[in-house]
């Protein structure tokens, strides 16, 4: 009966950390989504500014 109280408590303490790692890499990731948005949102208006004629994200090309 112990070994099963210990092999649960390391399970729950593991649970515990693969918690705490997923929360951290969903703020991650929401994070590098923001960024790579806007990285991709300045390189259109940069594009725009220069007359370019790269298509980005969901733009159809000019020939659509």
């Amino acid at each position: 009966m112990q070994h099963l109280e210990e092999q649960i408590a390391h399970l729950t303490r593991n649970l515990d950390e693969m918690s705490t790692i997923v929360a951290q890499q969903q703020t991650d990731i929401a994070l590098l989504q923001r960024r790579v948005q806007m990285l991709m949102e300045r390189e259109a208006q940069r594009e725009s500014d220069a007359g370019g004629g790269v298509v980005f994200g969901d733009e159809r090309p000019p020939h659509y």
